[in-house]
């Protein structure tokens, strides 16, 4: 009888370790999904946080306000260096990008892609972001005057979105499949990269 208990309670074990458990090696994509620019509720660190008009423009037009609170959110620009480390922790292998439309005529654009801590630059996310004053180091982009939130192929899109999308993808190292045009889900380009 204890053998027989002994027998039942290991197969159960096993059953329980099956559900709960699952082979990393099983899971074929990770998609990561990130805006064209950054948010952030709250306070803390945001190194691309810009207190400009620009800065209020995106949050205004890509309707960034608090869901539950209706406070707005903090808009900064991309910044590649949070970015690209968040692809490595999570081992993302393809990205979707949402709300380029907001971008559209903005005019010059930027993204972060290393950071001055001191006078040291560094092109890595640091251990310890907040007690130190991290200024961001950026490359500058034609931005683009074209309203997008019609368009329906990746072909048609304007080249300066195009150069912006290929940088991102050569700096994170990883496609971007999808490109959100608008807020609506018919707004969706799908890319065979």
């Amino acid at each position: 009888i204890i053998k027989s208990i002994f027998h039942k309670i290991l197969f159960v074990k096993k059953i329980i370790l099956s559900i709960i458990t699952f082979k990393s090696n099983k899971i074929k994509n990770i998609i990561g999904i990130f805006k064209a620019y950054t948010t952030r509720v709250g306070s803390g660190p945001f190194p691309t946080e810009l207190f400009d008009s620009t800065g209020e423009r995106i949050r205004k037009v890509g309707h960034e306000y608090g869901a539950t609170t209706g406070r707005d959110r903090r808009c900064g620009w991309l910044d590649l260096v949070a970015l690209k480390y968040s692809v490595q922790i999570n081992g993302v292998t393809e990205l979707n990008i949402m709300k380029s439309d907001v971008l559209s005529s903005i005019g010059k654009l930027k993204v972060c892609t290393s950071y001055l801590i001191g006078d040291k630059e560094i092109n890595y996310f640091p251990f310890d972001i907040n007690s130190k004053k991290v200024i961001p180091q950026y490359i500058e982009f034609d931005g683009w005057d074209q309203n997008i939130t019609q368009v329906k192929s990746e072909f048609d899109l304007p080249k300066e979105l195009i150069d912006y999308i290929s940088f991102i993808e050569s700096f994170v190292k990883v496609p971007i499949k999808l490109i959100s045009v608008g807020p609506d889900r018919i707004q969706t380009i799908y890319r065979d990269k």
